[in-house]
């Protein structure tokens, strides 16, 4: 472990520091507008207690520096380091699941909203962040109630003889059939936009000009529209509820929980509360370090940066992040720690959201600890099952067959231990060696084993269970409990019309009899749920490379494709999908591909 007279000669200006273990590998990433003074305060907290500290410095072999000019250049170059490196002792949120948002691009001919995950700077207008994509086709199916824009693309929508379904429905205008003209589309593309900009006494305003107009020119149908239009937008703002005066604001909160903390996040956009969301970092921080961390990371993102961001807790560095996030946005960015007024309850209410998302999630462990430790003492296992795997295989008459793992950590998905088998050695139709062939891969020695589960599960009875003890007593490997679940089966009697179910059943290695848990009891129905996850995860890949087969089957039929161009399509499209969903001008510019033959080649793979 490094001491304090290591670092002495390090600069007191701003920068980055890197520390490493002793394979050189970075294992922390920091910054400081003082390096000495900061690094040096690893060295001098003695009453720090926080586990990952410890568990960091006696990790820790060399400490490499960069300097730079300015605080913001430090907290650019930190978030670049972070990306590039991901170190273990960083707080890290890219295993959470990402926003949606409603884009627009203006520069399209008749524009549309779609559902993206990705924020670009790429001259598009965003709306959101919506947490869910249900949430965010809610609110696109509601706006096209309103404001009837198209729904495809349009070169989807030219290939049709006549309009879709939607503008039976009146909720599209049908642009790409002549059935609008571009003035009056753009001005639903207008109120489209003020309406998700929060600003509704202008689009009334507006509508209620052209009501007019369309009555004085005698155009009656025009003037009744414009006007159930008015009606409808209004009783839909008198449903929503306004959370402050105006503007866009992300409000974040946070409560202790336990030696943890727990972060909340508000979306506040035109003074409505949009939704929420709530992260449990890691690692253990203080409140103002904690956030200072999470902020940097999660608008290291792409995501939509608002207006301002409000803070229940003062963060060191707030004004150089408030500068990094301005150019990010490129329109001012305020970071507010208020005292009073209704940026002051904003925050409290993050506060509030927090501290209900910590009992609740205290809730869950405490219910997910009870269930793991019914499952020890029912199925007599040498430990609790914090950490259980499940294995199953997926494949019809032995092509395009496919294995999946799938990873539950105290009862939840733990998707960082998912992983996803092509199966290489068996071209028949045998589950069994299937099974034993991903067993192998998964804890052969001659590879980094991940960390050991401690109960591994495969989708089957008896068979399969042998399977996994063989291979695991063939590798050596010990210390992990075995089971195989079974599901129920169905019988009947020769002479009776009743149809019975049986129970589902638990295999244990040794035992010639299952273990039978009681019929929806919690355990059972996590064991259930572990099982049916495998089993979606191994199916859906399998599909996946089913249909890509059949994919590959229709290009290799296309006249005028052979191999060399079918090599050259691949390489430039990575898949055969890829090449599905690409444009005849991006098809055009592969050598040797005309635009006839980019026709061909769409309409060979069915689009």
């Amino acid at each position: 472990m490094l001491s304090a007279s290591t670092i002495k000669h390090f600069p007191a200006s701003p920068g980055v520091y890197l520390m490493k273990d002793d394979a050189g590998k970075v294992i922390y990433v920091g910054k400081g507008i003082n390096l000495r003074k900061r690094v040096t305060s690893y060295f001098t907290r003695s009453g720090d207690s926080r586990y990952q500290i410890r568990f960091l410095m006696n990790r820790v072999k060399t400490i490499d520096w960069i300097v730079t000019d300015t605080e913001k250049e430090a907290l650019i170059l930190e978030n670049s380091l972070i990306k590039e490196h991901r170190p273990r002792y960083n707080m890290s949120l890219r295993d959470d699941k990402t926003y949606f948002s409603l884009r627009l691009d203006p520069t399209e001919e008749f524009p549309r909203f779609t559902i993206i995950r990705k924020v670009l700077r790429d001259g598009a207008r965003y709306f959101g962040p919506y947490s869910s994509a249900t949430a965010a086709r809610d609110v696109l199916k509601e706006l096209c109630r309103y404001f009837p824009l198209r729904h495809y693309p349009l070169r989807n929508c030219r290939q049709r003889k006549r309009p879709c379904l939607y503008f039976q429905l009146k909720q599209c205008s049908a642009p790409c059939f002549g059935k609008i003209t571009p003035q009056e589309y753009a001005g639903l593309v207008e109120g489209a936009t003020l309406f998700l900009s929060g600003k509704d006494r202008e689009i009334v305003r507006i509508y209620r000009e052209r009501m007019t107009a369309a009555a004085e020119r005698q155009e009656y149908e025009a003037a009744g529209r414009y006007r159930d239009l008015i009606k409808s937008i209004e009783m839909t703002v008198e449903k929503q509820k306004v959370a402050s005066s105006g503007g866009d604001y992300d409000v974040i909160g946070v409560v202790s929980a336990g030696d943890h903390l727990q972060i909340s996040i508000l979306f506040i956009r035109n003074g409505l509360l949009l939704g929420s969301r709530s992260y449990y970092p890691e690692w253990e921080f203080e409140p103002e370090e904690g956030v200072a961390s999470f902020l940097a990371e999660y608008y290291s993102g792409e995501v939509i940066i608002p207006d301002g961001i409000l803070l229940s807790v003062r963060i060191p560095g707030s004004q150089a992040l408030a500068e990094l996030l301005t150019e990010k946005r490129g329109k001012r960015v305020s970071i507010i720690h208020p005292q009073r007024g209704s940026k002051l309850e904003l925050v409290k209410m993050a506060d509030k959201n927090a501290g209900n998302a910590a009992q609740e999630r205290q809730k869950r462990a405490e219910e997910s600890g009870s269930i793991l430790n019914e499952l020890k003492d029912r199925l007599h296992l040498a430990g609790i099952p914090r950490r259980i795997e499940c294995y199953d295989i997926s494949n019809i008459q032995g092509r395009d067959a496919v294995g999946s793992r799938v990873s539950f950590l105290d009862g939840k998905p733990h998707k960082p231990g998912y992983r996803r088998y092509r199966i290489k050695t068996v071209g028949q139709s045998d589950d069994y060696a299937m099974m034993r062939e991903v067993l192998f891969r998964r804890f052969q020695p001659d590879r980094a084993i991940e960390e050991k589960p401690d109960l591994i599960i495969v989708d089957g009875g008896i068979g399969q269970l042998g399977i996994l003890s063989a291979v695991m007593e063939e590798l050596g490997v010990n210390g992990i409990d075995l089971a195989g679940l079974a599901k129920s089966r169905i019988s009947s009697g020769m002479h009776s019309s009743v149809i019975e179910r049986s129970d589902e059943r638990v295999f244990l290695p040794g035992r010639k009899n299952p273990v039978t848990l009681r019929q929806n009891s919690a355990a059972l129905l996590l064991l259930a749920r572990i099982r049916d996850e495998a089993h979606r995860f191994a199916i859906t890949y399998h599909r996946k490379l089913r249909s890509e087969s059949a994919l590959s089957s229709a290009l290799d039929s296309i006249g005028g494709v052979g191999v060399v161009l079918r090599k050259r399509l691949l390489e430039r499209f990575g898949t055969v999908q890829g090449i599905r969903d690409a444009s005849p001008e991006a098809l055009t510019e592969v050598k040797g591909v005309n635009h006839d033959l980019a026709e061909r080649i769409q309409r060979g793979l069915g689009k």
